[in-house]
C-alpha cells in the first residue's frame, strides 16, 4: 500500500493506494501550519480508519511538502555563514542588478536582506579560473583563522561557495575538510556539490538556500517521522521533488533547495498522466486550492522542465516542472480598497485557520469558497457529511462588502467570484498566450478543492475545452505523488565552442556522470529493471544569454560519433522556442544525465456497480445564481454516474473531495476513465 501525502494552505490531502486489489481511498483534513507534521499524522490515523487497516500496512508514503518554501518567504530560515573568495564578499547583495516593476520600479523596491547576511560572510584567500586551473593557492593557514572565527559565532549551517569551482572542487573541499574537523556538527553544503554549474550568483544563492531551510527541513522530517512512528508507521518516507521526482527523507534534508516547489509537482505529474490515458494531447493544468491557484502547460503528455525558479524575490537553480501561481484560492479574501474604493480579492488568504467565514472556524473576513456559498455553487454540506457550511453566516460577511459598493450579496459575490476568475486567467494567459500558444487548442483539467467550481467559467473566458474534472480532483496532487518517479540530475559545466570540437573531448565526459548517476540510484534502492539514464547537452549560439537543453541518445554517446546530429537538433528545437535560427557558430555549455527510477502506476480502477439513468443521481434541487437570476439547479451524486451519462446545464456535482459547476449552455458526460467532460452546447454531439 502506498500513501500520497499533499499539504495544503487550507487542507491536507491523502489518497491511499491498494496495489493488490487497485482499489484508492481518499481523505482530507485541516492543516496545521504551526506544525504540518500534526495534520500529515492526523490524516494518516484518518486514512487508516478509512480504509479499515492499520497504520504498519503502508509500506511507502510519498510527501510533498512546502516547509522550504514557507521558511525562504517567510524570513525564518537558519543562520547561515558563507566562505567565498577573496574580494567576492558582495555576491549575494550585487545579485543581477534587476529590479522589479515598471520604470523606476526600484525607487520603491523593497529589497530583501540576503540569506546569508555579510557579517556571516568570510573572503577565503584563493582563486580558480573557468578551466579549474589555480591561478592563487588555497592559503590554509588564513582560511583556518577565518573558518573559526566564523563558524565560532553561532551560525547554524555553512555555505562554501567559491570562484569557478564547478571547473575544479579542490579548494572547496579542501575547506569542508576544515571544518569537518573543526566543527563536525556545524552541516556544510559545497556549490559544486549543489549545483555544479557557472553563473556565480546563481550557484552561490542557490546552495545558501539550501543552507537557509537545511536545518527547519531536518527538524521537520524528524518531527514526521517521529509522529508516524508513534502512530505504528513503519513505511518509508519520500519526499517529492520540485521537477516532479521522488528522493527519500535522507537526501532531502541534505538537499532540501530541491522541493522548494514540491507541493504543485503532485497535480501537473498526474495531469500528465491523464493527458496520456485520455488521448488529449494538449492540456492545461488548473489547480485551485484553498490559499493559491497554480497553473502548467501539456503538450503530448510532457510538461515544461524549468531549469530555474524564484521563490520569492530570490532565484533557485533547480530542475523545476514550468508552474505559474497566483494567489487567488478558496480562502482568498475580498475587501473593498481604502484608496480606490473597489472590490479587490486576495492575495490575503484566510488559510486553513480560520479559514473562510462559512467554515465556522472564527473567520469574519468573506472568502472566494464563501461567495460560492452564497451563490449556491456550494452546497452546505462538504467531505460527505464530514463538514457543515454556515451558509448564513457567508452571506452576512458577503453583504457587509456589497453594501459599502452598492451591491446585493448576490451581485457582491458574483463580483468576488469574477475578479478571482480574472486573476486566474492572468495566470493561464501568460503560460499560453504570450508564449504564443493558442489556449483554444487546449483542454483544461481542474483540479485542487476548488478547481471544478471556477473551472468551467475560465473555459468559458478562454475558450479552451473540454474541462477535464478527473475522478479525485480534490486529492490529485497526491495522486501524483504517488505515479511520481524517481528523478536526479548531475551536470557539468563545459564551456566549449563547437567549431573545431572533437567529438569524442564531449562524450567522454559523460562517464564521470554516469558514475554518480548510477551511484545515486542505488542509494535510493531502485531495482535495475526500473532505472534508466538519459542524456543531454546545454547549447546556445555564441553570445546568448540562456542556452537549450538538446537530448542525445545513449547511442550517440557511447559510440562517440559526429555532433552533427545534436547541432542539426539544437537548431530545431530553437526554431520551436524561438520561431528563428541563426547561421553563427553554436557553443557547448554543459553536459546532463538524469537518473529515473519507475515506481508502479496507479491504474484506473473501472466504475463498476453503476448502473441506472441519470435521475438516480439526483440527491436534491436548490436554488443557485446564474445570468443574474436564481434558478431551480440540480444537485448529482457524482458517485453514482455511470459512463457515457449525460448531464445538462445549470448543475452541481458533488463528491467527497470537491463540488464542480455546470454553467448554463454546457454539458457534461463521463468518459470510459470515470472523468467528468464538460462541452459547450454548441459543440454538442
Amino acid at each position: 500500500m502506498r500513501l500520497g501525502v499533499d499539504v495544503g494552505g487550507t487542507f491536507t490531502d491523502l489518497l491511499l493506494h491498494d496495489e493488490k486489489t487497485g482499489r484508492t481511498f481518499q481523505a482530507k483534513t485541516p492543516s496545521t501550519p504551526e506544525d504540518q507534521s500534526i495534520g500529515v499524522a492526523e490524516g494518516v490515523k484518518l486514512i487508516c480508519e478509512k480504509a479499515g487497516i492499520s497504520p504498519s500496512d503502508i509500506k511507502l508514503i510519498l510527501h510533498g511538502t512546502t516547509v522550504a518554501t514557507n521558511a525562504v518567504l517567510e524570513g525564518k530560515g537558519a543562520r547561515v555563514g558563507l566562505l567565498v573568495t577573496e574580494g567576492f564578499e558582495y555576491t549575494l547583495h550585487l545579485a543581477k542588478a534587476w529590479t522589479p516593476g515598471p520604470l523606476f520600479g526600484w525607487i520603491n523596491m523593497d529589497k530583501p536582506d540576503p540569506l546569508a547576511s555579510l557579517a556571516d560572510t568570510r573572503g577565503i584567500p584563493e582563486r580558480m579560473n573557468a578551466r579549474g586551473e589555480v591561478v592563487r593557492e588555497l592559503d590554509l593557514e588564513k582560511a583556518t583563522a577565518l573558518i573559526d572565527d566564523l563558524c565560532s559565532s553561532g551560525i547554524e549551517a555553512l555555505t562554501i561557495s567559491l570562484m569557478h569551482s564547478y571547473a575544479n572542487p579542490a579548494h572547496e573541499q579542501a575547506l569542508r575538510a576544515i571544518v569537518a574537523e573543526r566543527f563536525p556538527d556545524i552541516p556544510v553544503s559545497l556549490s559544486s556539490d549543489i549545483l555544479p554549474e557557472f553563473r556565480e550568483y546563481d550557484r552561490a544563492i542557490t546552495t545558501v538556500m539550501n543552507d537557509y531551510v537545511r536545518p527547519i527541513m531536518k527538524r521537520y522530517l524528524s518531527r514526521i517521522e517521529d509522529r508516524l512512528r508513534a502512530n505504528g508507521v513503519t513505511a518509508r518516507l519520500h519526499i517529492v521533488r520540485s521537477d516532479g521526482g521522488l528522493m527519500s527523507a535522507a537526501a532531502a534534508s541534505e538537499r532540501p533547495v530541491h522541493t522548494v516547489l514540491s507541493g504543485p509537482a503532485g497535480g501537473v505529474t498526474s495531469t500528465m498522466m491523464l493527458s496520456r490515458r485520455s488521448g488529449f494531447s494538449k492540456l492545461l493544468a488548473f489547480d485551485m486550492g484553498g490559499t493559491s491557484t497554480d497553473v502548467a502547460v501539456i503538450i503530448d503528455g510532457e510538461a515544461t522542465i524549468s531549469r530555474s525558479t524564484e521563490v520569492g524575490m530570490f532565484p533557485a537553480k533547480v530542475p523545476t516542472l514550468d508552474v505559474r501561481s497566483v494567489g487567488a484560492g478558496g480562502g482568498s479574501i475580498a475587501d473593498v480598497s481604502e484608496l480606490t474604493g473597489s472590490l479587490r480579492v486576495g492575495p490575503r488568504s484566510a488559510g486553513a485557520r480560520p479559514g473562510p467565514v462559512s467554515y465556522g472556524r472564527g473567520g469574519t473576513e468573506p472568502a472566494v469558497s464563501d461567495a460560492n456559498v452564497v451563490l449556491g455553487y456550494l452546497p452546505p454540506v462538504l467531505l460527505g457529511g464530514d463538514m457543515t457550511l454556515n451558509v448564513e453566516a457567508a452571506r452576512e460577511a458577503v453583504a457587509r462588502v456589497g453594501t459599502q459598493i452598492g451591491l446585493s450579496p448576490e451581485n457582491a459575490a458574483k463580483g468576488i467570484i469574477d475578479i478571482a476568475n480574472e486573476v486566474m486567467l492572468g495566470a493561464l494567459r501568460v503560460i499560453t498566450v504570450q508564449r504564443g500558444l493558442d489556449p483554444r487548442e487546449f483542454g483544461i483539467v481542474a483540479f485542487g478543492g476548488a478547481g471544478p467550481l471556477h473551472a468551467n467559467a475560465l473555459a468559458e473566458l478562454l475558450g479552451c475545452y473540454p474541462v477535464l474534472v478527473p475522478p479525485n480532483p480534490g486529492v490529485l496532487c497526491a495522486l501524483g505523488f504517488l505515479e511520481a518517479e524517481f528523478r536526479n540530475e548531475f551536470v557539468q559545466t563545459y564551456i566549449r565552442s563547437t567549431v573545431g570540437l572533437a567529438p569524442a573531448e564531449v562524450w567522454n565526459r559523460f562517464a564521470d556522470l554516469e558514475v554518480k548517476a548510477e551511484a545515486w540510484l542505488k542509494e535510493q534502492e531502485v531495482t535495475a529493471a526500473d532505472a534508466s539514464i538519459t542524456y543531454s547537452l546545454d547549447l546556445r549560439y555564441e553570445q546568448q544569454g540562456f542556452e537549450v537543453a538538446v537530448p542525445v541518445s545513449a547511442e550517440d554517446v557511447h559510440s562517440k560519433g559526429a555532433l552533427t546530429r545534436t547541432l542539426a537538433d539544437f537548431h530545431t528545437i530553437h526554431e520551436r522556442l524561438y520561431g528563428v535560427r541563426f547561421h553563427v557558430p553554436v557553443e557547448l555549455v554543459a553536459l546532463r544525465v538524469v537518473a529515473r527510477g519507475a515506481t508502479q502506476p496507479v491504474e484506473d480502477a473501472p466504475l463498476e456497480g453503476i448502473t441506472g439513468d441519470v435521475e438516480s443521481a439526483v440527491i436534491e434541487t436548490r436554488p443557485a445564481y446564474f445570468n443574474g437570476a436564481w434558478q431551480d439547479t440540480r444537485h448529482y451524486d457524482r458517485s453514482r454516474l455511470a459512463v457515457g451519462a449525460r448531464i445538462e446545464g445549470p448543475a452541481i456535482i458533488r463528491q467527497y473531495d470537491t463540488t464542480s459547476v455546470l454553467l448554463p449552455g454546457h454539458y457534461a458526460e463521463i468518459d470510459t476513465h470515470g472523468n467528468i467532460l464538460i462541452w459547450p452546447v454548441s459543440k454538442g454531439k
